[in-house]
Order: structure tokens, then sequence, then C-alpha cells
């Protein structure tokens, strides 16, 4: 008897997708794509920072009044084009992220990761939105962390997706790591993000304001001397428990992939906190603010990824589209 799967007219005439079946591999690309998507916006957005260019385009949605674009004459023609440039680089993440939606649609993937998915674009959205709102408040050092926060989170959850849609939907969730270190994990990860939120406030009472007509107006009214301190004990806090963590993953055998990735965070850990000390030094530099930032992503991404190995799926026969339904689907298409 032939196992084989004739599909009928009515199995590829089901909706859009229909005559699409994404494999695992071109998945995980876009989902690749999307991380380094979402971690990259928040480095033009640094940029736009430092070059003084956050009032380019003074309003929003519209660039300036009545016009969508730059107008000559409204302002610096470079503060413009560093300000709408990283407007329209909103957009590629929109395709990003609605790429891998539809990928994920198309493959017939599990809930959880069609749920991620769809939170990305849903946060892209809300970012542009709260983007608007930091330009309406001319800058505000309150308004520009709220926007670079999100972003982190962002990046956190498009690790996470990253890594769930490397798993077959048909495998067995397993707890990889003792107890011990999921709940030290969590504690090096609410460090992470109490160090997000103090760099956020020692950027927020620094001279780097985002636009140079705003200057010192609406900035973080604390000693920047103090905060930077504080900034930094928390990194060796968050430093501390992540070495906890890795030791743990050591002693307990973990897959030599988790043990790598959690070497490789140690590293970045090390440094982005050479990065904000060199920064301390020499008086935040404006060209270092970009690396800072860049370094926060990654940071923050290798911290998702070694977090998403602590209950991964095993097993599991999908090994083409990652779902059954969409290896069946992908046979059948392939048969026509």
């Amino acid at each position: 008897m032939s196992t084989s799967i004739v599909p009928s007219d009515q199995s590829l005439k089901m909706g859009p997708f229909a005559k699409w079946a994404p494999t695992m591999k071109l998945q995980r690309l876009l989902a690749l794509l999307l991380l380094i998507f979402q971690g990259g916006i928040t480095v033009t957005g640094s940029i736009v920072r430092v070059t003084g260019s956050g009032l380019g385009c003074d309003t929003w949605p519209l660039c300036h009044e009545g016009s969508l674009v730059p107008v000559a004459g409204a302002a610096p023609w470079i503060h413009q084009a560093v300000e709408f440039g990283n407007r329209m680089l909103t957009f590629v993440l929109v395709a990003a992220a609605l790429a891998v939606f539809l990928s994920v649609l198309a493959a017939k993937r599990r809930k959880e990761i069609v749920i991620h998915s769809f939170i990305q674009g849903l946060g892209i959205i809300a970012q542009a939105v709260i983007g608007g709102i930091t330009v309406l408040v001319d800058l505000h050092w309150y308004a520009v962390a709220l926007h670079f926060l999100p972003s982190m989170i962002l990046v956190f959850l498009a690790a996470v997706l990253y890594t769930r849609i490397g798993e077959p939907d048909d495998g067995t969730a397993t707890v990889a790591f003792p107890g011990w270190i999921r709940v030290v994990a969590v504690i090096a990860t609410i460090a992470m993000a109490v160090v997000l939120i103090t760099g956020t406030m020692t950027t927020g009472a620094g001279v780097h304001s985002g636009d140079d007509g705003v200057g010192m107006q609406g900035r973080l009214n604390v000693d920047i001397d103090w905060m930077a301190h504080v900034h930094g004990y928390n990194m060796y806090v968050y430093l501390f428990f992540t070495l906890i963590v890795v030791f743990g993953l050591y002693r307990a055998k973990a897959a030599a992939k988790t043990q790598k990735l959690g070497f490789a965070l140690i590293i970045f850990i090390l440094i982005q906190a050479g990065i904000g000390i060199m920064q301390y030094r020499l008086g935040v530099p404006r060209w270092s603010i970009p690396f800072h930032i860049a370094m926060s992503a990654v940071v923050v991404a290798f911290t998702s990824l070694l977090w998403a190995q602590g209950r991964p799926r095993l097993g599991g026969q999908a090994q083409v589209t990652g779902s059954p339904a969409g290896d069946l689907k992908h046979q059948a298409l392939s048969a026509a």
C-alpha cells in the first residue's frame, strides 16, 4: 500500500497560504532577521540621539505639519534625513515581523509560536506610537526611556521566538535545568532589567538629549555621577548571578550548546561593562553610545537565548516545517 500523499484540489485551495509550506530553516532565518532588526533599530535610534536629530521631524505621524516627508528649511537637512530615515526603518521591521507571522501560519505551527510572532507585530506598532509621543513631548527623558525599554523586551521575545521555531511542535517539552538554576536565572533576568532601567536614567541625566535645540530642558534632575555608579553596581549584580547560572550549567553537565551560550553571554556582559567604564572615564563621548546600545541588545538577546534553553521541546518527527500538519502539507505540495 502506498503511503504517499496525493493532494486534492480542495487541499490546495485552503486560503492564501495553501501553496506555501515554509521549512523550519526558512522560518528560523526570518526570525533571525527579525531579531537582528529589533536590536538594530535601537542602534539607529541612538544615532538619532547622538547626532541631535531627534526633532528633525518635529511632529508625528507626519514629519512636519502638513507634510509626511522632510521639508527643505524646516530643520537642518542632516537632522531631517537621520530622523526620517529611522522612522522609515520601522517599515522594514514591520515587513520582517509580518514575514515571520505569515510563515508560521503557512507552516501550521503551534499556538505558542503564532502568539509570539503576533506579539512582535503589536509591539512594533506600540513602539511607533511611543516614538511619536516622544517627539510630541520634545524628547523628555522619561519618554525616551519608555521608548527604549520596550525595544529590549521585543528583543528578548524575538530571541525566544527564534528558539521556539527551531523546536518541532510534536516534541516533548522538557525541563533541562535543575530548579535552582531556573530560580537564579530569574533573579539574573530581573537584575538585567534593573540595569537597563538605571541605564536609561543615566542617559536621562546626561547631556545627550537627542536634539541640539533642547539642551538640558526636560532632563532627569539627579547627579549623573551618582546615577552612573548605581547603574554600574547593578551591572556587577547581574554579572554575579549570571556567573552562578553558567557555573550551575557546567556542574549539571547541561548540553554543550547551552554551556556555550552561557560562556558567550559572560563575555558579552564583560565587553558591555568595559564600554560603560570607558564611557564614564571619557565623559560619555557621542560616538560611544551606539556601541553601548548595540551591546545592550546583544546581551539581552543572549540572556533570552539562554533562558529559552531551560524548557526545550525534544524529539518530534516534524523536522521539515516543524509542524506535523505542515509536513503533510509540504509533502503534498512537493508531490504536486
